[in-house]
């Protein structure tokens, strides 16, 4: 039987149910995004067989296993990523941020790092990069692991393996793809494991409590808050402001802004805040 290609549409109410549950449970809103919801899920309903969204949604309402909405999740938010992205950042990383926090931290020589909403890997892999390169043959007396977390469980896997193409590449620079990446062959890349063995990747979603023990010196957010309304943005930026350390850094994406108004964080430049007690 031949599958129909033609998109499954969505009721008003089966819109109102699917858009209010995934803003409640995971602060991405998606009230305005109802013929892309149709679009990335008719092919997954047709393929199991289902009628209606309502037919979908009773399927992941009632999985308990957490399986049905990790791949509902997959299939809606856009995994973009590459490395140097927003260079600017690791530019202020190198040259500012983490010669102030080396001389702040440099009793414990402890770093906490946080990638929130890491995709595939690319930018906490990157931060790695970066601070190898800053403190060099000093590096064995830091500890600087990185925390990656993201609800995709599928970005997660891909980010883990650390295999990339010569496309996600095209910005690094010849010393880093030698000294950072082993080639696999067939335009493939793997991160070197002496990066890799810095980044700790978990299952997150920034909708729950942050019940993390201790601050943070360095937190990236970057492109996330896209997704998010007014209210949720400032009251996820608030608890980054209540995990983040004295002198540390909140990283945002440059289509990203917060006003004065959402939290005590100081504008350092665009996309760039610091906590300052």
């Amino acid at each position: 039987m031949q599958m129909d290609s033609s998109l499954i549409r969505m009721t008003d109410q089966e819109f109102a149910t699917l858009s209010g549950y995934i803003k409640e449970q995971y602060g991405i809103d998606l009230t305005k995004k109802r013929v892309l919801i149709e679009g990335r899920l008719t092919h997954e309903l047709q393929k199991r067989g289902f009628s209606s969204f309502q037919e979908y949604m009773d399927a992941v309402f009632g999985d308990k296993t957490g399986t049905e909405v990790t791949l509902l999740l997959n299939r809606l938010t856009t995994n973009l990523s590459f490395f140097m992205r927003e260079n600017e950042h690791f530019r202020y990383l190198r040259d500012e941020a983490l010669p102030f926090l080396a001389r702040a931290r440099g009793r414990t020589r402890d770093l906490r790092i946080w990638s929130a909403g890491c995709s595939t890997g690319q930018e906490p892999y990157n931060i790695a990069m970066v601070i190898d390169e800053y403190f060099g043959g000093q590096k064995s007396g830091w500890d600087t692991t990185i925390l990656a977390t993201d609800i995709s469980m599928k970005a997660l896997s891909a980010a883990q393996q650390g295999i990339y193409t010569d496309a996600d590449l095209k910005d690094v620079s010849p010393g880093w793809r030698t000294k950072y990446f082993r080639p696999l062959g067939e335009g493939r890349f793997q991160v070197a494991d002496t990066i890799r063995k810095e980044v700790i990747f978990r299952p997150f979603n920034l909708m729950d409590p942050f019940a993390f023990r201790r601050p943070f010196d360095l937190i990236f957010c970057r492109n996330v808050m896209i997704y998010f309304d007014a209210g949720t943005k400032a009251k996820l930026v608030r608890k980054f402001y209540d995990h983040t350390q004295d002198g540390g850094f909140l990283f945002i994406g440059h289509s990203e802004s917060i006003s004065s108004q959402q939290s005590p964080y100081t504008y350092i430049q665009p996309a760039i805040y610091q906590r300052r007690g």
